[in-house]
């Protein structure tokens, strides 16, 4: 078995273009985002049997987007939603730093759970939810180019509990709207990173406001 899966972060939201954690807030693509989509879709043609995608609109359309001229129709997977990040959620991180300082810091410097306020309750829930869809699509779709189009942060939990990292490393992973990060799969389940991040298909002049 030789599965390829490309995990694609949503194009650029405003909220993004603020710094605002977005989370289980369903917030549009900016026209910033929708043109990020279109670079991307450039940079795949077509080159993905399935494509999958987090219910949230900005991931949504940018999975239409990128799967446009192809036959294939987005595949929509709950689990593949943001993690919710409760009270955090449209804040900036020097809002959450400055108005909740504790949990903040232990959020950052937990590797076992990192705790939320609320939401998902901890990276480490979201990470098994993310694990378990990830490697279910994976299962079934054996030697095939899988596309699968979520979130930064729903994205780096999965990442976490595929290759069984602590909690911090979420902290230590910085992922563009519209990265891709592409991992293989061999016969026995055995994951391995073949890029992180890879944004080589927007203009060298675009400005990537948001890496989660």
């Amino acid at each position: 078995m030789s599965t390829s899966i490309m995990l694609i972060r949503h194009g650029e939201t405003e909220w993004n273009a603020l710094g605002k954690f977005q989370g289980s807030k369903d917030i549009d693509l900016s026209n910033e985002g929708i043109k990020q989509a279109e670079f991307l879709k450039k940079r795949l043609e077509k080159n993905f049997d399935y494509i999958y995608c987090s219910p949230l609109k900005r991931a949504l359309k940018t999975a239409e987007i990128i799967s446009e001229g192809t036959d294939l129709n987005p595949i929509i997977y709950p689990e593949l939603r943001e993690i919710d990040f409760g009270e955090w959620e449209g804040l900036t991180v020097k809002d959450i730093r400055n108005n909740y300082p504790e949990p903040f810091k232990k959020w950052i410097m937990d590797d076992t759970t990192g705790p939320l306020c609320g939401g998902d309750h901890s990276l480490k829930e979201a990470s098994i939810r993310a694990t378990n869809a990830l490697l279910k699509i994976v299962t079934e779709n054996k030697d095939k180019n899988i596309a699968v189009v979520a979130h930064g942060g729903i994205i780096k939990a999965a990442l976490i509990g595929i290759f069984n990292w602590n909690m911090t490393m979420y902290h230590r992973i910085r992922l563009g709207n519209t990265s891709i990060s592409k991992l293989h799969f061999d016969d026995n389940m055995v994951p391995l990173i073949l890029g992180l991040n890879d944004t080589s298909h927007l203009p060298e002049d675009s400005s990537i406001k948001s890496h989660v």
